[in-house]
């Protein structure tokens, strides 16, 4: 979950290497450091805790000379967040630097051997172990001391090395780790994720696992753990720069919220034909969709609920069975799957760790993958049967808010493709449908255009010290996003409840003050959750309920209540999520939250 760079080139490598950082900080942000090749032939470290900018400050007014480097940032893993236990992390002598992203599993039996062997560390990191083996193995070639690494190394690595032993080389590897090659002119770089390189290249490699990368002389070497070349077909992003910057907004997340109604279009629009859905070159036939038993969808925090909501709507319109799974628990509860089972994947990074070895346990057991990933290229894209992209384009913040939305999109065009191969509803119900979930992104924009409710609820109760989302079937399902947006960027308590089980435990928590946010958008049990609201109201909570326009009988029931567009029942999560994702949003703002950067949390989660 951290974030690295390195940069080899004729220019000073220190700018690229903070303004690298300064686009992959949403990986990390505990502490930070760079170290640099001189030209006078030494490696030079700086690292500090905290913000990247923290580093910045503390290297202004030096003249650090020299053209190839490596930098981090960094979420704790193993070790509290100080400049000790920053990156990068050197040999004894100081003439290797090492920067990685992963956990490296068997660490602590490295260290012992190491230490056996004399070698002293200063850190509580697991990365340590790396310096020091590299110089335990290097006897004059580097490739042949990272090959004995990567034979030794239990665990997920994404690595930049520079050594002192070879000016003008950079080197890199990976093993469950993202990392990307940017390929420039006269320059090349290495990255943890896309956004990194985008002012520089649109050019990249993206290397398979323990793929090591040779910089030197401006040419790029791709070798094998046989020291056999490896030829790679360069990868061009077309992401517009600007993407991946904030565009005025004060904070990505806000930014992001404000995009869905265009990455939503981008995701659905392309997929309609002639009022048909068609799922670009995913090779799935009529009969094998026919053969499917069942369908697993596997996911971590929001990818996971979005997986959740899907379950009631491809079982309700496919008449497929559905079960969800968190991908963090599923490779190791022996799950039983066969060849007739298709398992669908949802990760926004297309790295996530536990996601990933969930979709190698599936294949291994003979399943189908379709995954849904947005970025391009990403392992689990390129390791899936048929993939599906989201094209929401760069997502910065922590908290997901677009990514979110467009997996939810795809997945309804999945459903309904499901449901037109097997004739499950006539087809003018299937029309009627697919022309509402084509109104979806207008009706998003209309809840954008009235956030101003929203903002001032918010500021309202900032204050609160917990808080409850209720509500039943598909609503249920949105209550978990809503909840997990309100507690990881505001740090409030918030739970997220079925309706139903109020009197089984859940009441108890309410009492006088207590902030519930009730969803009651689902027409067939709409006088069900009102009950609900009832019950609740009369042990003292503050209700704040949001329905379908013209649901007005809860307004009695509710202290505040945000109406969303009116739209068929399975589409209101999409819209549902959208108020709450402001909600949470105004809510950390008043708080004073570092919106995009909350305590203890980073975007792209790569260790288990």
């Amino acid at each position: 979950m951290c974030g690295i760079v390195g940069y080899i080139g004729k220019k000073p490598s220190v700018p690229f290497l903070l303004n690298g950082l300064s686009k992959l900080e949403y990986r990390g942000y505990d502490s930070a450091g760079i170290a640099v090749l001189t030209d006078e032939n030494r490696i030079c470290v700086r690292k500090a805790k905290g913000r990247l900018s923290v580093l910045s400050d503390k290297i202004s007014g030096e003249n650090i000379s020299g053209s190839i480097g490596i930098g981090h940032t960094r979420w704790a893993t193993h070790g509290e967040p100080s400049d000790i236990n920053s990156h990068p992390h050197t040999s004894n002598r100081g003439d290797i630097a090492v920067v990685h992203n992963g956990i490296i599993e068997n660490y602590a039996i490295l260290k012992e051997k190491l230490i056996s062997r004399g070698y002293k560390f200063v850190s509580e990191t697991d990365t340590e172990v790396v310096s020091h083996l590299l110089d335990y193995y290097y006897k004059g070639d580097m490739i042949d001391a990272i090959i004995k690494l990567t034979e030794k190394l239990e665990g997920s690595y994404a690595l930049g090395i520079v050594s002192a032993a070879h000016p003008g080389e950079l080197f890199a590897v990976r093993k469950d780790s993202p990392l990307i090659v940017g390929i420039g002119e006269n320059e090349n770089y290495i990255a943890s994720d896309i956004p990194a390189v985008l002012e520089y290249t649109r050019d990249v490699y993206l290397l398979e696992d323990k793929e090591i990368v040779w910089f030197k002389d401006n040419q790029v070497t791709v070798l094998d753990t046989d020291k056999t070349e490896v030829k790679k077909e360069v990868f061009h992003i077309d992401w517009d720069v600007s993407a991946a910057e904030k565009g005025g907004y004060e904070h990505f997340m806000f930014k992001e919220i404000m995009e869905q109604p265009s990455a939503i279009t981008n995701t659905v629009m392309p997929r309609i034909e002639n009022g048909n859905v068609v799922l670009d070159n995913i090779t799935l036939t009529k009969e094998d969709i026919e053969r499917f038993n069942k369908i697993y969808i596997i996911g971590c925090g929001s990818a996971y609920h979005v997986g959740v909501t899907a379950k009631y709507f491809i079982e309700h319109l496919a008449r497929i069975p559905v079960d969800v799974e968190l991908a963090s628990e599923f490779r190791y509860r022996n799950p039983i799957i066969n060849k007739n089972d298709l398992v669908i994947i949802i990760s926004q990074s297309g790295e996530t760790a536990d996601t990933l070895a969930a979709l190698r346990e599936a294949k291994k057991q003979g399943a189908r993958i379709l995954s849904i990933v947005n970025v391009v290229g990403s392992s689990i894209a390129r390791e899936s049967d048929d993939v599906l992209y989201t094209w929401a384009g760069p997502e910065i913040a922590v908290a997901t808010t677009k990514a979110y939305s467009t997996q939810m999109q795809a997945l309804y065009l999945i459903g309904l493709y499901f449901t037109k191969m097997k004739g499950t509803i006539k087809d003018e119900e299937l029309t009627e449908i697919i022309n509402e979930l084509c109104s979806l992104p207008s009706k998003v924009q209309q809840i954008l255009d009235n956030m101003q409710p929203l903002s001032s609820y918010a500021a309202k109760h900032f204050n609160a010290k917990d808080v409850f989302f209720l509500g039943r079937g598909l609503d249920y399902c949105t209550c978990l996003e809503g909840s997990l947006k309100l507690k990881e960027i505001s740090y409030i308590h918030s739970e997220a409840y079925a309706a139903g089980e109020l009197k089984h435990g859940t009441i108890s928590l309410v009492e006088d003050g207590t902030l519930v946010v009730s969803l009651a958008t689902q027409g067939a049990i709409f006088d069900k959750m009102v009950s609900n609201i009832k019950e609740v109201k009369t042990r003292g909570a503050i209700v704040f309920s949001i329905a379908q326009e013209g649901n007005t009988a809860i307004e009695s029931e509710s202290d505040f209540v945000y109406y969303i567009p009116k739209t068929l029942d399975i589409f209101a999560p999409a819209l549902t999520v959208v108020p709450l994702q402001i909600f949470a949003y105004y809510m950390a703002v008043n708080k004073g939250c570092d919106v995009d950067k909350p305590r203890n949390l980073a975007k792209s989660v790569t260790v288990e």
